[in-house]
């Protein structure tokens, strides 16, 4: 009985406690506040606002924002409050709160890029793709938006105080990008297609060499290498000498050095500075515990516990690559490589036949209203003075002697007059074609009747 009592005090002060909490009133203060002592009212409806985004009232301390920015257009507090917005919907969540967010964090880039506040909205948008990334084998859209949201911050405001972090979570990112392609150029060399594994493995120690596994990935297209012949057996070459210099604390170091041998190659010597690095990365790597590791395949997240923790991260943007086993055009020019020229002599358009000097009839034009072009394609050497019937010729349009289709209507025709019809066009389609004449032009000839088909 003493149990109870003592019990369900208690859990009453738990739910009152979680009401409280869910209904707004727990307080989370705002990260980058005013403290002007004033009583001006745009400074009032400014304090109201963050008032309201420290209790979780998001929607009210939009419109005091909003009512804040449409009514004092001039005021010292203006592009704080457009700020504040953004961290409304920031705070907010979810797929519709983060998407505004974004929205208005560009916005705020976009007409204050001179703030110091410029940097930290592009670090919240490079925060919100960076939380939403998934892992490796799944969807990498996340992960590219962030890639190039963060490598916006560092290029944009390099000196920025969100720089050192920024460039530490485009490490974690390039780190879950690599391990994205890894698994598919894995993929391909299971399977046996060598060239495109070799084809995804030299993109990837190309784009991403902090990747924790570009030793292994070399190896990797090495091997590929092998397994596509002897032509390709300085490539393979390549990719050991690239191990023995650049990754010298690698499993495959060794290995390497006794492969370069057999091929009869030089031994390069290690990088100091990448022998340097490698120690550190080992020295410094995060260690996962048990437990983590087990529920790990439960999480959403990705592990980004072997991303590297030294060096500068790619910069650039992934270009696409050819295979290798693609053979280049002569010239070493790209069959997708286009050259425009321009004409310096005019001439070239007078000489050479052109399909604008001769404009097709347009539609609906009658047979005495033929155009020049056309009567002057119809007319022959001898029809200007030969028959009394060629001026009937010369004023036909320049298809009149192309067979006509019989059926060129919208309404049905009887059997008797499509019969009739057809007869008519394959008349017109035997009937000899005016053919020039060889005689002088002085010789008169006797006009001859025209005949009409019988139906």
């Amino acid at each position: 009985m003493t149990f109870r009592r003592i019990l369900y005090p208690l859990a009453a002060l738990a739910i009152g406690a979680t009401l409280l909490s869910s209904c707004g009133i727990r307080r989370h203060k705002y990260d980058d506040p005013i403290t002007k002592n004033t009583q001006q009212p745009d400074k009032v409806l400014f304090d109201r606002a963050i008032n309201d985004i420290e209790h979780s009232r998001f929607e009210i301390a939009r419109l005091t924002l909003q009512t804040l920015i449409n009514t004092y257009d001039a005021s010292e507090y203006l592009a704080k409050a457009k700020l504040a917005i953004a961290d409304s919907w920031f705070r907010e969540g979810g797929t519709h709160g983060l998407a505004q967010a974004e929205a208005e964090y560009k916005d705020f880039i976009l007409f204050y890029p001179a703030m110091e506040e410029a940097a930290e909205a592009q670090e919240r948008v490079c925060d919100i793709h960076y939380k939403q990334m998934e892992k490796a084998e799944r969807d990498p859209l996340h992960a590219i938006r962030a890639e190039d949201e963060c490598r916006q911050l560092v290029l944009q405001f390099p000196n920025s105080k969100f720089a050192p972090e920024v460039q530490q979570k485009l490490r974690n990112i390039q780190e879950v990008l690599a391990a994205h392609e890894y698994a598919a150029a894995v993929f391909y060399h299971h399977k046996g297609s060598y060239p495109a594994a070799a084809n995804r493995f030299t993109g990837l120690v190309d784009q991403y060499p902090l990747f924790s596994q570009a030793d292994e990935s070399l190896w990797m297209l090495a091997d590929s290498y092998s397994h596509m012949g002897d032509r390709f057996e300085d490539k393979a070459a390549d990719a050991y000498s690239r191990i023995v210099k650049d990754y010298p604390l690698s499993n495959h170091a060794e290995a390497s050095k006794d492969r370069l041998e057999a091929l009869k190659r030089p031994v390069p010597q290690p990088d100091p500075v990448a022998y340097a690095r490698m120690k550190y990365e080992m020295e410094n790597r995060t260690s996962v515990k048990l437990p983590s590791r087990v529920f790990g395949i439960l999480k959403k997240n990705p592990d980004m516990s072997l991303a590297a923790k030294s060096g500068t991260p790619t910069m650039t943007g992934p270009r696409p690559t050819i295979p290798a086993s693609v053979p280049q055009p002569s010239g070493g020019i790209s069959g997708s490589d286009v050259s425009l020229t321009t004409v310096g002599d005019s001439k070239e358009l007078d000489n050479r036949p052109d399909a604008r000097q001769n404009p097709p009839a347009p539609t609906g034009t009658a047979a005495g209203t033929a155009t020049p072009a056309a009567a002057a394609a119809t007319t022959t050497p001898a029809s200007a003075t030969a028959t009394p019937g060629a001026a009937e010729v010369t004023a036909k349009p320049a298809d009149a002697t192309a067979p006509q289709q019989p059926f060129a209507t919208n309404h049905p025709l009887k059997p008797k007059k499509k019969k009739a019809a057809k007869k008519k066009a394959d008349d017109q389609t035997a009937a000899p074609q005016a053919q020039p004449s060889s005689a002088p032009a002085a010789q008169p000839q006797t006009p001859q009747p025209t005949q009409t088909p019988q139906k």
